[in-house]
């Protein structure tokens, strides 16, 4: 039996124990299963990885079942390994194997915890159902089930109405690019006639330059199918105009937003740019497409990341930004780039997104990063593990020599767009570094060095409020569960004095132009505290493929010979382009360094050497300030162009067609017709005999008359 069917199913498995056992088989059982089940999926993972790194490993095909027959459309469930998917396969199940591990601490206090360890197991189980899909049906499959999970998962708190918006958002968001996926895979379908993924692929070359009806004109075919199918990878991998339930899907356990942000649901749509490369390569306009989208993500989240004060937003955004460096590599024909970015990104990312939980748990959950400040020595694993993160997604490195893993793959990126014909994209990819290194340096120094600011923060004054004895009565606060929000650990909030709850990352940030020199300077009494034994474990493992990750593994991802080695046909691999990357001119191999270092020293000039330039800033250029810090303001305009309008149509077809019409003539009516009957017939009843004789003496009369008439 092929380990693939073991590390497929058993987080399914898992997942089904836990989820079904819930709070009857226990927490202890329920988290050894789910994060046991998770390790073994991880360690058979690495020797399928090693095998195409050595070369001595094949493409393979294991049949599950037989899932459709119907006329000429068939579907067989079969889990497809290459080389590929083995990537896919370590970097899934590597840090899910850590999240789960990290939970174990950071979801300690939860009384659901059962609940969501499965859902854990189930995302990971629907991602890694995406990632082995042989055909385009079972890969839907896997992308519905990431967003079911997804949305499972951001509202796991459903008791706290802004988790329960962020899922929902989530889900009708992702609902617009799948249709775009649909719609690609019914055409696919109906040009190629399959849906298996390798006939696809063989296929596709010969469909270049033909035509096919779309909407009211003709276009070309191969441009269409990758348009559609594109939209649906913007949706998953939040790219500008569906990017927008991305920061808020912070709302999320920390644990979650790693695996969503690092190996899961927003890889997803640069995995299948990947696995379907051969047919974007058909189509110049598509490939065009997708670097713009790519660029603009990757310069717009950049840009709203320099003025959250949100810890998690923060790196939300940078997700968001680090994910169009992804797709503008693949949109000019580097796709092994693409996926060198995506298998570093995993590590880096994870471990940011684990370390700032780790700094909120320290913290009594405040995520306010103005609140922050000397933590380095405090809680120093956390320190330096999310310093070798920040040296990793900023690119640290010497040119000639090697680096961190951001280093060797996001540089690669900026050479490779440069090689391919595509200096626009290459400039703003170095544009967007710059802003990377500034709000990356800008989170650790507001974080960590400094000095305290922690006495000004409610959740610190909570903190020392029930350490002296006043703690809070949860009791009450049961039977309003629907008006309170939950805090990062799940319990019900605290509202001393009317303050907020504890996390606030799904809200609409307040414009505050007050600088965090301006927060007033004190410990209150708080001693921060470093994070349990299972949320450190993780952040060790996952700082050394920060470290390592880039210099290790470059020659098979992005190295000619290797690279094409490597690959073997998984993706389109260009050779060519690859040769011409290393002869780029010696300024754009060192832009990225230049910048990188330049946002350092903006970041250090305004944080540490003189911390009021930041609020002089955001004063003299507020419009340009309040126009970042809401983001570009476009919930705002989708709040007026979709949301408003939609809640109208609604509330008039609710009141003017539902109630006014369907149920005024429908049921109401009818039951009015038959209240108004009852009333008439009441009137006959009055109970005399001769009233009663009168009535039968009419019918007789009737019936004789039209007997006779008869």
């Amino acid at each position: 039996m092929h380990s693939i069917l073991f590390i497929v199913f058993l987080p399914l498995v898992a997942a089904a124990i836990a989820g079904l056992g819930n709070r009857s088989l226990g927490v202890v059982p329920a988290k050894v299963i789910t994060t046991g089940a998770l390790f073994v999926s991880c360690l058979l993972s690495w020797p399928i990885f090693i095998g195409y790194l050595s070369g001595s490993a094949e493409a393979t095909v294991t049949p599950v079942l037989h899932f459709i027959t119907s006329g000429t459309f068939d579907v067989s469930w079969a889990l497809r390994v290459d080389a590929l998917t083995a990537v896919m396969l370590v970097v899934i199940t590597s840090v899910s194997a850590l999240v789960h591990l990290y939970s174990w601490g950071y979801m300690a206090e939860d009384p659901d915890q059962p609940r969501f360890f499965a859902y854990l197991c189930l995302f990971t189980f629907a991602m890694l159902m995406l990632v082995t899909a042989d055909n385009l049906i079972q890969m839907f499959f896997g992308w519905e089930g990431v967003g079911l999970a997804s949305y499972l998962l951001i509202g796991f708190w459903f008791r706290k109405p802004s988790a329960n918006a962020a899922a929902i958002k989530a889900f009708v968001v992702n609902r617009v690019g799948d249709l775009g996926f649909m719609l690609g895979i019914f055409g696919t379908y109906l040009v190629f006639n399959t849906v298996s993924i390798p006939a696809i692929l063989a296929a596709a070359p010969s469909m270049a330059g033909s035509t096919i009806g779309f909407l009211w004109f003709r276009a070309d075919t191969m441009t269409v199918l990758c348009l559609l199918l594109f939209v649906g990878a913007m949706g998953k991998s939040a790219q500008l105009g569906l990017h927008t339930w991305l920061p808020d899907a912070m709302e999320g356990p920390t644990p979650v937003s790693a695996l969503i942000h690092a190996a899961t649901m927003v890889t997803a749509g640069v995995f299948m740019v990947c696995r379907l490369s051969p047919m974007f390569e058909t189509s110049p306009t598509a490939l065009g497409f997708v670097t713009f989208i790519g660029a603009a993500t990757c310069l717009f989240a950049a840009t709203i990341g320099t003025t959250q004060t949100d810890i998690k937003r923060v790196i939300a955004y940078s997700t968001c930004s680090q994910l169009g460096y992804m797709f503008f590599a693949a949109g000019v024909g580097a796709y092994g780039a693409a996926m060198f970015h995506l298998f570093t990104h995993a590590f880096f990312k994870a471990l940011l997104f684990l370390g700032a939980g780790s700094v909120i748990h320290a913290m009594h959950h405040e995520q306010d990063m103005r609140y922050y400040g000397g933590l380095r020595k405090e809680i120093p694993v956390t320190f330096w593990a999310m310093l070798l993160g920040t040296l990793a997604i900023t690119g640290v490195g010497i040119y000639g020599i090697g680096g961190f893993a951001g280093y060797h793959s996001k540089d690669a990126i900026i050479e490779v767009s440069w090689a391919a014909g595509s200096p626009v994209a290459s400039m703003v990819g170095v544009f967007a570094a710059l802003l990377t290194s500034f709000y990356s340096w800008r989170l650790m120094f507001l974080t960590f060095w400094g000095k305290p600011r922690w006495a000004a923060s409610k959740h610190i004054q909570h903190a020392i409020h029930d350490a002296h004895g006043h703690g809070h009565d949860h009791a009450g606060d049961q039977a309003h569960a629907a008006d309170h929000e939950v805090h990062e650990h799940g319990k019900q909030a605290e509202h001393h004095h009317g303050d907020v709850a504890h996390e606030d990352a799904g809200h609409t940030p307040r414009v505050e132009t007050r600088g965090f020199n301006e927060i007033p300077v004190g410990t209150g009494g708080y001693h921060p505290h470093e994070s349990p034994l299972p949320m450190l474990i993780p952040l060790i493992v996952l700082s050394i493929g920060a470290v390592a990750a880039g210099f290790t593994f470059h020659g098979w991802f992005i190295e000619p010979d290797a690279g094409e080695r490597f690959w073997k046909g998984a993706i389109a691999f260009n050779e060519h382009l690859m040769h011409s990357m290393h002869e780029v001119p010696l300024l754009v191999k060192l832009s990225a360094t230049i910048v990188m270092l330049t946002g350092l020293l903006i970041a250090w000039a305004s944080y540490i050497r003189s911390p009021s330039t930041p609020a002089k800033a955001a004063d003299t250029f507020q419009p340009i300030y309040r126009f970042l810090l809401n983001k570009w303001y476009i919930d705002e305009l989708y709040n007026f162009l979709f949301v408003r309008p939609a809640f109208a149509i609604g509330r008039l077809l609710w009141h003017k067609g539902d109630e006014g019409t369907i149920d005024r003539f429908g049921p109401n009516g009818s039951a009015w017709l038959v209240q108004v009957g009852s009333r008439v017939a009441g009137r006959v009843q009055t109970g005399y005999v001769y009233t009663y004789a009168f009535v039968m003496l009419i019918g007789l009369t009737a019936a004789v008359t039209w007997a006779i008439a008869g």
